[in-house]
């Protein structure tokens, strides 16, 4: 059965013998119909299901559930991202023009890459450049995987007059720092000999001078470093020692990696090293929240490009223009492949919820979101937290994991079907009154 959050808040509270669904009380259904009355359209609003479905598919699966059991139930699909893999798709369905180039991949290798872009805005996925998903066989290269394939992104960009840049962090494969970023810019890593620094992280240790007289000027652009990580660049919650060792990192990769990120930041920070004609803050950028989000190009952004950090869902539903999407709705569906503590923390459905409560009019019932997830391991309190009704866990549906993943598209469209029997009355005959919210 879903789990619901009504007992602890808004329009339903638990009632025994009701068959594991809460009773709505006369008052609070009279409020939901008013709530309904102009109601129309159905938000389909989820991220990725990591390894199963993109957001796109799972907007796709949810929406032809719905229909299914509504037919003419209008649907609005907009998949979206957190600032992870996934950024530029959700752009491209909102109407962003995507850009694709080859770029240098994390082992050097070329990759196919794309940006979305509109109106001077251009918004880059580290991941399309670095990704986890980019090392050739899935072989881990924590020491020597570069950001350099994001900095010829951004430099792409530029050289189409972006007057804003928008970076998604998330899913990279590197640990450099952001140093091959700034070496695609025109930046020059130099040891003591003054030879150009190969690739990664652990190589940075050798640092001796940096030259940044080619570095390519950001004055007029603004960029926005679009993360839902908060870890500084360097320490026990750095980016090292908490990332690197998802990326194939052993005890001792993870301490040359931090001497090597320790070097980087020491003379990064240094006055002669501030970039573009930036002005340094007074605060070190090595300790700012995000610092060390994907393996320090967080730090980068900030030390050489000037960055300001944003939460990413926050930042991606803005440039996608979600709170119109929301106007006339009369019920949000959000989801990703894990409900849990991390969605708690910036991830995409507590973000999808939180601007559903913000765009509704004062004097007006909230908007009711739920979500569908691969799975869930939040009960019903955290559900409340995180702004969210009900889940509806595939593997509700289907217990077995294996089975479940196979079968990730059609489960969701089951999933999609209960949702609109707990929560959507029929479709009303033409001229007839609008349906009603009905929750779990």
């Amino acid at each position: 059965m879903p789990i619901s959050s009504a007992g602890s808040r808004s329009f339903a509270v638990g009632a025994a013998g009701t068959g594991g669904r809460t009773a709505t009380r006369p008052v609070e259904q009279s409020l939901l119909n008013t709530a309904t009355a102009t109601a129309g359209h159905v938000v389909a609003a989820p991220d990725k299901f990591k390894g199963t479905l993109t957001a796109a598919q799972a907007a796709a699966h949810i929406a032809a559930g719905l229909t299914a059991a509504r037919p003419g139930l209008a649907v609005e699909q907009v998949p979206v991202a957190d600032g992870g893999d996934g950024t530029v798709a959700a752009a491209v369905a909102a109407g962003y023009h995507p850009v694709p180039l080859t770029v240098r991949g994390p082992t050097g290798q070329p990759v196919h890459a794309e940006f979305g872009w509109r109106d001077g805005t251009a918004i880059i996925e580290a991941a399309q450049a670095c990704g986890l998903t980019r090392l050739p066989g899935g072989q881990p290269r924590p020491l020597t995987a570069t950001s350099f394939g994001v900095g010829e992104l951004i430099a792409a960009a530029l050289a189409r007059g972006a007057r804003r840049i928008v970076l998604g962090l998330g899913g990279v494969a590197s640990s450099d720092g952001g140093a091959g970023l700034v070496q695609a810019l025109g930046g020059r890593l130099l040891d003591a000999a003054g030879r150009e620094l190969p690739p990664g992280g652990a190589a940075l240790t050798g640092l001796h001078r940096l030259d940044l007289a080619g570095l390519a000027p950001l004055r007029d652009t603004a960029v926005l470093i679009a993360s839902d990580v908060d870890n500084p660049l360097l320490g026990e919650h750095g980016a090292a020692a908490v990332y690197a060792p998802q990326k194939g990192a052993t005890p001792a990769d993870v301490a040359a990696l931090e001497t090597g990120l320790a070097r980087w930041a020491d003379l990064a920070e240094r006055p002669e090293a501030s970039g573009a004609g930036l002005t340094r803050p007074a605060r070190r950028q090595r300790d700012e929240p995000g610092a060390g989000a994907a393996g320090g190009l967080g730090f980068a952004a900030f030390a050489f490009l000037g960055a300001r950090a944003r939460p990413g869902i926050e930042l991606i539903l803005e440039l996608i223009s979600f709170p119109a999407r929301l106007a006339g709705a009369r019920l949000v569906i959000t989801g990703e492949g894990s409900l849990d503590e991390q969605t708690l923390h910036g991830k995409a459905p507590a973000g999808v919820a939180r601007a559903a409560a913000a765009a509704r009019p004062d004097g007006l019932p909230r908007l009711p979101v739920v979500a569908v997830a691969g799975r869930c391991a939040l009960p019903a309190a955290r559900l409340h937290e995180a702004g969210l009704d009900a889940a509806y866990p595939l593997t509700d549906l289907e217990p077995d994991l294996a089975r479940c993943l196979a079968n990730a598209g059609p489960l969701l469209e089951r999933a999609a079907r209960r949702v609109a029997g707990d929560w959507l009355h029929a479709a009303p005959s033409p001229g007839g009154p609008p349906g009603t919210l009905a929750p779990p």
